[in-house]
């Protein structure tokens, strides 16, 4: 079996899962750290010629990390494409499922278990904290309604202000984010870098929960650990 990942969290789950499987991934795979196979542009661009080359037995991709004019162009390759689709967690785990037997698994992995089972009983506060949390600046961007992300924090016991908004991904201005009022404003490390120097001065008086981007938004073995990697990063913002 030989598959391409156009999905760095994909990439991750079935090169744990399947050594030897990956035939070629993203420049955006970047776990395992060690992982030696071919790079095939990112995951909004995709090299699709150099793709069809390494003639994979599969491609997996996501249907909102990827273009579809990127996999129509796939498909027309002669290619299958396996397309995931991932807005909450219970999804996650089932898609991940299903990719994994589709890549070749004779059974579930362990981490897989792992994983469903940190997330059956999360570390959750005693009382639940509004945020706003921004992807993105210049624009700002926002988690909107309907994302994995924002399922992800409702169920470490935060409840993100723009769920209801008709846009996933909206953009809201800054000064709309501080008329919010949240309790705490989360800020990823991925899409955009957020870090202690870009991001929490645009927020005056607020507090900034500066969080793992991997573990709040991928959906692979990093979900094991996720609870209590984002809730001690939570947990310290309150403070």
């Amino acid at each position: 079996m030989r598959v391409v990942s156009l999905v760095p969290s994909l990439t991750e789950a079935v090169a744990v899962s399947l050594p030897g499987v990956l035939a070629g991934a993203t420049d955006w795979c970047t776990h395992p750290a060690d992982l030696d196979v071919a790079r095939v542009g990112g995951t909004k661009n995709p090299e699709v010629d150099r793709i069809a080359a390494l003639a994979p037995d599969l491609a997996i991709a996501n249907e909102e990390e990827n273009r579809k004019p990127d996999l129509d162009a796939l498909r027309a390759a002669g290619l299958d494409v396996l397309v995931t689709e991932v807005r909450d967690l219970p999804q996650a785990f089932r898609e991940l499922a299903r990719v994994l037997r589709a890549c070749g698994a004779a059974a579930r992995p362990r981490w897989l278990d792992e994983a469903e089972a940190a997330w059956a009983s999360p570390p959750v506060p005693a009382h639940r904290t509004t945020a706003v949390v921004p992807i993105w600046r210049r624009p700002w961007m926002v988690l909107g309604r309907d994302t994995f992300a924002g399922d992800v924090l409702a169920r470490l016991g935060v409840d993100h202000l723009h769920a209801g908004h008709a846009e996933r991904y909206p953009r809201v201005p800054l000064e709309g984010l501080r008329a919010a009022a949240p309790d705490v404003v989360v800020l990823p490390d991925e899409p955009y870098r957020f870090t202690a120097d870009d991001g929490p001065e645009a927020f005056p008086g607020l507090p900034c929960a500066l969080v793992s981007g991997r573990h709040l938004t991928w959906y692979g073995p990093s979900l094991a650990r996720a609870p209590r990697v984002l809730g001690e990063a939570l947990r310290a913002a309150r403070r």
